[in-house]
């Protein structure tokens, strides 16, 4: 039986003829930050791909290893351990949250795949599909509209229930990504064109949309902007915005990224407004590290520092306040950390102070509530197979709860928890944070303080 550095050295080995091709240029994993890996393993449990596959490689400290072997010319870019390894990784961040030395694992794990698709050229098919299905849907909000009015009639019209009926969608492998099919109700978000004022306004914000949650969940970002204005925030949605990147980032494609980030700080910054709010844990954890991705742009390095330390997640905002009054809502339900929330921005008692003061309701808590649920961006859908062992065990935990409602505060995260729970034969619902606490406004008798102007129909 080949041990894990067996395999390790024959990947080595097969690449030793060539000459070693190390990282270049400024966005090169920096080597001082390498060195903060003690080796110490506390990582080790915390990693979703390790607690899977048991490999020492499939760990944060193996793929640091590897990293620090590609930086001091030990190991060649080219090698396939080293490449299937950062991309492997679901980058949960799960590692820094527990590492005693602090290691900065993500923005190195970023650097290390910016440096293989700038030094190691994909396929001319595969550049395609990530320049479309990457850069030119998510560069334009208006495409990823086109994409998602797509969606809404593939199930509208009965188009799913036929392929799925026929058996095609799994004869082709697209069976996964058609579970994962959102549902979509609601108008598309406006901005420009929607706010929502506070009866008493103690605070001014202004709403990050984004691409997925301004379409796909756009009715979640409408129940965010009228729980804040019910608690004493003014909340304003400014044009000009768009995608947040972090597709982008978590792929290698820093200036694709960077010209976002670019446009989302203009759109933002002229406001005087002291918050930006985030509904999705993912585009907050990107938008707080726009210092780290224009470090070196000197129009923008500033501004982008300026920008991100104005960044707040929906329930830091209202955590951080005394809470208006809710009603009623008895329900007994549970709570998913999202990754990028728990763990990049180290955010976990806030939504939980939030749903323990909604009166009537149960909070439940899950094993392994912080494990990755396996959606990681697209990673469900690049990587279906690791995806999904990680989701049904997400959905296993869950359904272990009784719980009626599962809860998060991430679409990727939402989209992922239904497909695991449905192939698991469950039919847990699960709800955003803020559509809870929304519901639990609705229930009292102090909504009327809130004067909401949402947009028409898209």
């Amino acid at each position: 039986m080949k041990t894990d550095d067996d395999i390790q050295e024959k990947s080595h080995a097969e690449t030793a003829a060539a000459v070693l091709r190390g990282f270049e240029g400024p966005d090169a994993p920096d080597p001082e930050l390498l060195k903060a890996c003690v080796h110490c393993g506390m990582c080790l449990s915390s990693c979703p791909t390790y607690r899977i596959t048991g490999l020492e490689m499939s760990s944060p400290r193996g793929r640091l290893w590897l990293m620090s072997g590609v930086s001091e010319g030990r190991i060649s870019i080219d090698d396939p351990t080293f490449q299937e390894q950062m991309y492997q990784c679901l980058n949960c961040r799960a590692c820094e949250a527990v590492c005693p030395s602090g290691v900065q694992y993500g923005p190195l794990l970023e650097a290390s795949r910016y440096q293989i698709e700038k030094l190691t050229p994909r396929p001319a098919p595969q550049r395609a599909v990530r320049r479309v299905m990457l850069d030119w849907a998510f560069k334009d909000v208006g495409r990823i509209g086109m994409l998602v009015r797509g969606a809404r009639l593939y199930k509208g019209t009965g188009a799913q229930k036929v392929l799925r009926k026929s058996g095609v969608l799994k004869r082709i492998g697209a069976a996964d990504a058609d579970a994962m099919t959102p549902d979509v109700r609601d108008s598309f978000m406006k901005p420009g064109k929607e706010a929502w004022k506070a009866h008493i306004a103690n605070r001014r914000a202004m709403l990050f949309s984004g691409c997925i949650m301004g379409t796909v969940f756009a009715g979640t970002n409408r129940a965010a902007g009228r729980v804040m204005a019910r608690n004493g925030i003014d909340v304003s949605v400014p044009v000009g915005q768009g995608c947040c990147g972090a597709l982008m980032v978590h792929s290698g494609m820093f200036e694709e990224a960077r010209e976002l980030a670019r446009r989302n700080i203009d759109a933002f910054e002229s406001s005087g407004a002291e918050a930006i709010v985030i509904t999705a844990a993912g585009c907050g954890s990107t938008l707080k590290e726009y210092g780290h991705l224009l470090h070196d742009d000197p129009v923008y390095a500033e501004r982008a520092k300026a920008f991100a330390d104005r960044v707040v997640d929906v329930t830091q905002i209202l955590a951080e306040q005394p809470l208006q009054p809710m009603g009623r809502v008895e329900r007994t339900v549970t709570y998913q950390d999202a990754c990028h929330l728990a763990h990049a921005q180290r955010i976990a008692a806030e939504p939980r102070k939030l749903l323990k003061a909604i009166p009537g309701l149960e909070l439940v808590e899950m094993k392994e509530s912080s494990l990755c649920c396996g959606s990681a961006g697209i990673y469900n859908l690049l990587r279906p197979e690791m995806a999904k062992k990680l989701g049904d065990r997400k959905a296993i935990n869950t359904i272990d709860t009784h719980a009626v409602e599962v809860v998060t505060a991430n679409p990727g995260c939402a989209m992922q928890l239904k497909a695991s729970l449905e192939r698991n034969g469950s039919t847990i619902k699960v709800t955003h944070i803020v559509d809870l606490l929304d519901e639990a406004y609705a229930a009292g008798e102090s909504q009327a303080g809130v004067v909401a102007s949402d947009a028409a129909a898209d």
